[in-house]
């Protein structure tokens, strides 16, 4: 495996299809009932989720550490930028911040992107973390022995005051997941939807 991180997402995200990608399931469950208004798709991947997100009138900034990733992402609603989150972070408040398996075999301090995030938070506004919490057949993480922290560990080690916002939910569903080459798997996702105060 490569040690950078830029390259390590780049040759990820080449070696995948454009297509035409589905936005994550969590995402749809947690969005599907929001009034449209600002989002950050933070690790935007194969833009599936801000492709959703714009068709239901977000306006979308949408950043990932891989060029390639952002150099596919584009459209009506939707700006795309490259961002190394472990250095850099987009500017502006949103309504909502999605942060998709924001997991990496690189080094990066989770807990200062997401408390960032978290402040990057308009009044109201959510900051939705989805996670893996089981490993399929097919992922890059392929630990013997992995520890996926739970939404609670997750929502305790940002630290945010309750005064200022309000953990709505907790959880870690399953659902069967398809490969890249059309497997099969049962996975778990470890869903922390956090709500800044009005």
């Amino acid at each position: 495996m490569t040690t950078d991180a830029t390259l390590f997402w780049d040759e990820v995200h080449a070696a995948r299809p454009p297509g035409d990608p589905q936005p994550n399931i969590r995402l749809v469950e947690a969005v599907s009932g929001l009034p449209p208004g600002t989002a950050l798709d933070l690790g935007c991947g194969n833009g599936g989720d801000a492709r959703w997100l714009a068709g239901r009138g977000w306006t979308v900034t949408a950043t990932d550490v891989s060029a390639v990733a952002v150099n596919r992402l584009s459209g009506t609603r939707i700006t795309a930028v490259r961002h190394d989150l472990r250095v850099s972070f987009p500017a502006g408040e949103f309504d909502l911040i999605t942060a998709h398996y924001l997991q990496t075999p690189f080094e990066l301090d989770r807990t200062t992107v997401l408390r960032t995030a978290a402040h990057a938070l308009r009044a109201g506004g959510r900051l939705l973390v989805v996670d893996h919490g089981s490993i399929a057949p097919w992922s890059w993480i392929q630990d013997p022995d992995p520890h996926f922290p739970s939404p609670a560990e997750i929502a305790a080690d940002l630290a945010l005051d309750p005064t200022g916002w309000t953990v709505e939910r907790t959880g870690s569903p399953t659902r069967m997941a398809t490969g890249p080459g059309g497997q099969t798997a049962e996975v778990v996702d470890h869903v922390l939807l956090i709500r800044r105060a009005a």
